[in-house]
């Protein structure tokens, strides 16, 4: 097994970018583009916690990449760079490191991307990765949690509840014969390509569920919100699996969607930026004034959820 510095120069090294001082320096050295803010965001994933400790290696690498750069596309910023720290089981062989190495250079290329440092580590427990992640954006014009009005509609970004009925049929509770959901939970979808700026009040993406995520930008704007659940848009997988999986397309989480709210006189312009993006949107409610709570109706009734959402603790 190769020293750690070894594994470094071998794996890491061809990753890195402008500002990355070739990860031979204790830190990198960059700057935003001129007149753009730092935006910078944080995610830590767990072997069994975040994913399913026999997932591929390179999947795994890039989940932690997208899922970062997915709260990037939530505040309307692009990319710029990022750090990853990796703690693996004592006795990780080399081949995991090529592997998730691979990953993380498939994404690079496709989001324009590049590594600017990290560290790595031994632990006694279960593989645990963090990335930081840098992005910028115009001055004034990261889009924020706060910011929905009542009478703004509430859009989300392509189909919800793929990605838990993913892990749902990876766990062998749901059919899944041509890997399709799977395949979501694996691998999210980060829709950078949507600008909102101008268009979008408030936006958030949708990772612990869209009940509770929604409730988010309730709570950050002092306002409620009306969810009609015949609205949210459903892969054929997920309506394949039929009724009884709802709720969990609806609380379950890790879709990486975008949920947004827009003035009802910014919706032609947004389906016309979404088109040209090459993204599906879907209004699924609206925002009213009241007390920060998300209702959801089901054929004109109530719905009664079980949960709203996944929590840590």
């Amino acid at each position: 097994m190769p020293s750690e510095f070894d594994l470094i120069a071998r794996y890491f090294r061809p990753l890195a970018g402008p500002g990355a001082l070739d990860l031979l320096d204790d830190a990198a050295v960059l700057a935003p583009p001129p007149g753009r803010d730092l935006v910078i965001a944080v995610d830590a994933m767990v072997a069994g916690v975040h994913f399913l400790p026999d997932d591929p290696p390179d999947l795994v690498a890039r989940k932690l990449l997208r899922v970062n750069l997915s709260d990037l596309a939530a505040m309307a910023a692009a990319p710029l760079g990022y750090l990853t720290t990796i703690s693996a089981p004592i006795g990780t062989g080399e081949d995991f490191f090529q592997l998730f190495a691979a990953g993380l250079a498939q994404d690079q290329r496709e989001f324009g991307i590049h590594l600017l440092g990290g560290d790595t580590t031994a632990t006694a427990g279960p593989l645990t990765l963090s990335l930081t992640i840098l992005g910028h954006v115009a001055p004034g014009e990261a889009l924020r949690r706060a910011g929905a009005r009542p009478g703004d509609d509430l859009w989300v970004t392509g189909t919800i509840g793929d990605g838990a009925l993913g892990l749902a049929a990876l766990q062998g509770r749901l059919s899944d014969p041509q890997g399709w959901l799977a395949g979501r939970y694996r691998l999210p979808q980060p829709r950078l390509a949507l600008s909102l700026n101008g268009l979008a009040s408030a936006c958030l993406d949708v990772s612990d569920g869209l009940i509770q995520d929604v409730g988010h930008l309730c709570r950050a704007g002092h306002l409620a919100a009306e969810i009609d659940a015949a609205l949210v848009p459903l892969s054929e997988a997920a309506r394949a699996a039929g009724r009884d999986w709802l709720e969990t397309c609806l609380t379950g989480g890790d879709d990486y969607e975008l949920a947004f709210a827009v003035p009802p006189k910014n919706a032609a312009a947004l389906h016309e930026r979404a088109a040209a993006a090459g993204v599906a949107v879907t209004r699924i409610g609206r925002f009213t004034a009241g007390p920060a709570e998300v209702s959801v109706t089901q054929d004109g009734a109530p719905m009664r959820l079980t949960k709203l959402g996944w929590s840590h603790f």
